[in-house]
């Protein structure tokens, strides 16, 4: 008859629920889970490639000096930047050059366009000395979306462009940024990063090096999310910064759980099992030390805490749920009997 859950040991559970008991022995196994699930999370072979130098595109403007022939070499002035007075880089993939007309560069180093120019060169100029650069970068771009300060296109240039380089160029991730599921999406395949692996545990192995039409996107924390129930002091949901919450943590964010109001044997963690099956965690936090296992039970993403009523509040509760009905009943017994005295009969009940 009390209103409200109710979720003691053993009552309601199916048979594919499963009730743990938070131990310490729980605590050692999760413990363990969590080193052995410590280590790098293999690279897929497309994503595995060596270092590269860069190679010319489309849109791409190159500044080129021919030593001794200034003739051959448009000089950059207070007005005038390399990028203006440079050869870009047309639909075809060529550039024209005085003597030599369209010479094909595009997907060229930087070295081979160099040779290449010098050796078209030499008909015409003893021993000529090239000099290329590129001047601007314009023709591959990587993309970086989701909670950064500044999404948008990153060139990539000369300097390979990595997933933390392109963040921080981004102007870094902000406080709603969930670091441990960041994707990147190359074509159709995508790989999931753990920034935090990078930045704590230094694995650069997940620092991949980006390339011409990646989207990186650092997801938000809608999806980390935890919910805090019953008997405490503001039932709320919680976010799972970094993805680390204890359940000590949790219920201490919400202020406690009532002292005057919750049964501390009965805290329950529902969780969502991968398999399919449900599980829920149960502490028994009658003792001050049973917290410390709270403070060593991990939480995972979509957890729902419940800290349950104390028995004699359930009582309570079910009087008060009463008591209106019985002062109806009271008051309309009384009612009647007044009508019956007024109208000289003897009332009867």
């Amino acid at each position: 008859m009390s209103p409200g859950m109710r979720m003691s040991p053993g009552e309601g559970a199916g048979a594919d629920v499963r009730l743990v008991p938070i131990t310490a022995s729980l605590i050692e196994a999760q413990h363990r889970a969590s080193v052995e699930g410590k280590g790098v999370q293999p690279i897929p072979e497309q994503f595995r490639e060596e270092d590269e130098p860069y190679r010319l595109g489309v849109g791409d403007i190159l500044s080129i000096t021919v030593w001794d022939h200034p003739e051959l070499t448009i000089p950059a002035g207070e007005y005038r930047s390399a990028e203006a007075v440079g050869h870009q880089i047309a639909k075809n993939g060529t550039i024209f050059y005085p003597y030599i007309g369209r010479v094909k560069v595009a997907g060229k180093t930087l070295v081979q366009t160099r040779y290449l120019l010098a050796r078209l060169l030499s008909k015409h100029i003893t021993r000529p000395q090239v000099d290329v650069r590129v001047a601007a970068y314009l023709s591959q771009r990587a993309f970086v979306v989701g909670e950064v300060a500044n999404p948008g296109p990153q060139p990539i240039t000369n300097v390979p462009l990595t997933v933390v380089d392109a963040i921080k160029q981004a102007g870094g991730t902000t406080a709603n940024a969930d670091w441990r599921h960041v994707t990147l999406t190359r074509g159709d395949k995508r790989y999931v990063i753990n920034l935090l692996d990078i930045y704590e545990k230094g694995d650069t192995r997940q620092n991949l090096r980006l390339r011409d039409g990646d989207v990186l996107n650092v997801p938000d924390l809608q999806g980390q999310k935890i919910f805090v129930l019953g008997e405490v002091a503001n039932p709320s949901p919680l976010y799972l910064r970094k993805g680390r919450m204890t359940l000590s943590e949790a219920l201490a964010e919400v202020g406690g759980i009532k002292p005057e109001t919750s049964n501390p044997a009965r805290i329950y963690v529902l969780r969502s099992g991968e398999d399919g099956r449900p599980s829920i965690f149960h502490l028994n936090a009658k003792s001050p030390d049973a917290l410390i296992l709270g403070d060593q039970f991990k939480l995972s993403a979509r957890d729902v805490v419940y800290v349950e009523t104390a028995e004699v509040v359930r009582w309570n509760r079910v009087i008060d749920q009463l008591l209106p009905t019985t002062n109806l009943l009271r008051n309309v017994v009384e009612t009647d009997y007044t009508l019956g005295a007024d109208r000289g009969t003897r009332w009867r009940p």
